[in-house]
């Protein structure tokens, strides 16, 4: 199989070294800050209204952590801060959702984190969304055997106006492995 000469393929050796934990109250800082970068803002979208709002952010990262319905991580690179990721129930629906601080984009931390993720949720299917020109994410939910299933416009703040998103689903294995 050959790759145009812009792909790069992460090492084995690369994402060997990628985990999950629970988030601590030391990571809150580099959280907040990941969450507000205006290229990472751009690409996610649907993000909150103003990402900049320290205050709003405490008040939503404090409904997470202890809701027993959310499995919330820090993704770590050798150890060190790389990103969040989560899966939830929003309307029945068991949703998985990630944000890669930029400093680890391009490496396969987000395909490996989801891989990471996915092996810890036994429920199917596992559902995200992604902005249409969000490529990067896309690639990772593919990579992990997520699948299209809808498409849909709605207000993304990220944006400041509608864009076009798409849903992606996880489904049981036929065999139910």
């Amino acid at each position: 199989m050959t790759f145009p000469a812009t792909v790069r393929l992460a090492s084995v050796d690369e994402v060997s070294h990628i985990d999950l934990r629970p988030v601590e109250d030391d990571d809150l800082d580099a959280v907040f800050e990941m969450m507000r970068d205006p290229e990472s803002v751009e690409a996610a979208a649907f993000t909150a209204e103003d990402p900049d709002d320290r205050a709003a952010f405490d008040a939503w990262i404090g409904r997470q952590r202890p809701n027993p319905d959310v499995a919330y991580f820090v993704v770590t690179e050798r150890g060190g801060f790389a990103g969040t990721i989560a899966a939830f129930t929003i309307d029945g629906d068991r949703e998985v959702s990630y944000w890669i601080a930029r400093h680890a984009w391009g490496r396969g931390v987000a395909t490996e984190a989801l891989r990471l993720l996915v092996s810890r949720e036994a429920e199917r299917p596992l559902f995200a969304r992604v902005a249409t020109h969000n490529v990067r994410s896309i690639a990772v939910l593919e990579k992990n055997g997520f699948t299209e299933v809808s498409r849909d416009v709605d207000f993304a703040p990220g944006l400041g106006r509608d864009t076009e998103e798409i849903v992606y689903a996880l489904l049981p294995a036929l065999d139910g492995v």
